[in-house]
């Protein structure tokens, strides 16, 4: 099955006629065929081929053709040589994600990015963007957003794709039974789909239990911990954080701590702001817990703390985004150092936390010796998700790890996301990284799809 690249031309004859260069015949090995099936998603229509004299590599399709497979636009494109005389353009990529019904940014606080992938994807594919509502199961189409040369959406009915990079923004949305089913439909339709859903911490944690050589790297973890757990885990730790299994951003978490001769203290933020309790009593500190979580409690986790080093006695982890490659391995991308805030419970920059760059944190720790620590991170960042892949059931090909190092240089993983924020790649020192990601999911597409360049064959 051979792969190449050509100019797609658009002709006005009705007609269900291919017209072939003489270079694309060849490199198609079409040579003396007749008839040919053409491909574009889960679309094929037979379709008669004449060759033509034109230097290059050029595909001109007749109006019948174009209507009826709904190939959207001109161009460059690859075209990949399968069994019995069947040729299939594209890939036809579909993002799928979900926002507010507004017509400049239909995809809410996610359309810059969307626009950013549709933009360098052109270049290598047929690439929209689709909500759920815009599928149409019984004609097996969608009514896709693509980005004209002026940066504006422009909706296309095409067929089904290919492969769908899934970012759906809601954890509620993606439980929902809709959102269950058309997972489903796609993976009846054998059409890969990866970044199946946003991770659960607890079931991260007991994924991860399976696997001895990753499980070494996560934190002593309990989900929907008792009262006894919660107390024995302050006795030998002394300070734990509480966090909910489903959450984001650094909501709802808490710091505990355990001073023998002064007693628990509680560190979270409420309206904006860092707040710290003291408590007299292990009893008084549930007390407080029940009563601003009750039932929700059960979605909570209780994890062992670490003693991060430190910059200006203030707490680093490290945000890692990965990438599968378009060879299917797992490489690290980006890597933001997130300083804690003063007071914060988090490293989260919402929360008074500043972004530095890998080198600038680690050398003023670590000294000559930063590049062997950063290192010995990446290889146990890749490690993880490996690990994570193998236990996952669904296809993943993103994933941001929350890392920190603690003060013996020990690596620990916090937590692990399918769906990783972007905001590392604003640093100005971040924006080839951030460019490499985009990159990365591309390829990652054109592997899922089976496009793969002659070079990665």
């Amino acid at each position: 099955m051979g792969l190449t690249f050509c100019n797609v031309h658009f002709t006005k004859q009705p007609d269900r006629v291919v017209y072939v260069s003489g270079e694309l015949m060849r490199s198609l090995k079409l040579s003396g065929k007749k008839n040919i099936r053409l491909r574009l998603g889960k679309d094929a229509i037979p379709a008669t081929i004449k060759p033509i004299k034109r230097a290059g590599k050029h595909l001109f399709l007749a109006s019948g053709v174009k209507s009826a497979i709904k190939v959207p636009k001109a161009g460059g494109i690859y075209l990949r040589n399968l069994q019995n005389d069947e040729v299939q353009l594209g890939p036809l990529v579909g993002v799928l994600s979900d926002g507010p019904a507004s017509a400049a940014q239909p995809f809410g606080s996610r359309t810059g990015f969307i626009k950013q992938l549709l933009r360098e994807g052109s270049n290598k594919c047929y690439i929209f963007a689709f909500m759920p509502r815009d599928i149409d199961w019984q004609q097996e189409q969608v009514n896709g957003y693509f980005l004209t040369a002026s940066g504006r959406f422009e909706r296309k009915l095409v067929p089904l794709p290919d492969v769908v990079y899934n970012r759906l923004p809601s954890r509620r949305a993606e439980t929902s039974p809709y959102i269950n089913q058309l997972r489903e439909r796609f993976g009846r339709k054998k059409i890969p789909y990866f970044n199946w859903s946003f991770f659960n911490k607890s079931d991260i944690y007991r994924l991860l239990e399976n696997d001895g050589a990753a499980n070494r790297f996560v934190p002593e973890t309990h989900s929907n911990p008792s009262s006894e757990q919660m107390r024995d885990m302050l006795d030998r730790h002394h300070f734990v954080y509480y966090k909910p299994s489903a959450g984001s951003l650094g909501h709802g978490i808490y710091r505990l701590t355990y001073l023998p001769k002064k007693g628990y203290f509680a560190r979270y933020r409420r309206s904006g702001k860092n707040v710290l309790l003291r408590f007299t009593s292990f009893d008084s500190l549930m007390r407080m817990l029940r009563g601003r979580h009750g039932q929700s409690m059960q979605n909570y986790v209780v994890q062992q703390g670490i003693r991060l080093i430190e910059i200006d006695n203030c707490p680093i982890d490290f945000r890692f985004h990965m990438h599968k490659n378009g060879s299917n391995q797992w490489v690290v991308v980006g890597i933001g150092a997130k300083k804690a805030g003063r007071g914060s419970v988090t490293t989260h920059l919402k929360n008074g936390g500043a972004l530095l760059t890998p080198q600038q944190a680690l050398g003023r720790v670590f000294g000559a010796r930063s590049d062997e620590v950063l290192q010995r991170a990446k290889t146990t960042a890749v490690k993880l998700a490996e690990s994570l892949e193998i236990q996952h059931r669904h296809l993943l090909g993103e994933i941001g790890f929350d890392l920190g190092i603690d003060q013996d240089e020990d690596i620990w993983m916090f937590e692990a996301n399918a769906k990783p924020g972007r905001s590392i790649f604003r640093h100005p020192s971040l924006r080839a990284e951030g460019k490499a990601s985009i990159e990365h999911i591309l390829e990652h597409c054109l592997y899922l799809s089976k496009f793969r360049r002659r070079d990665d064959l």
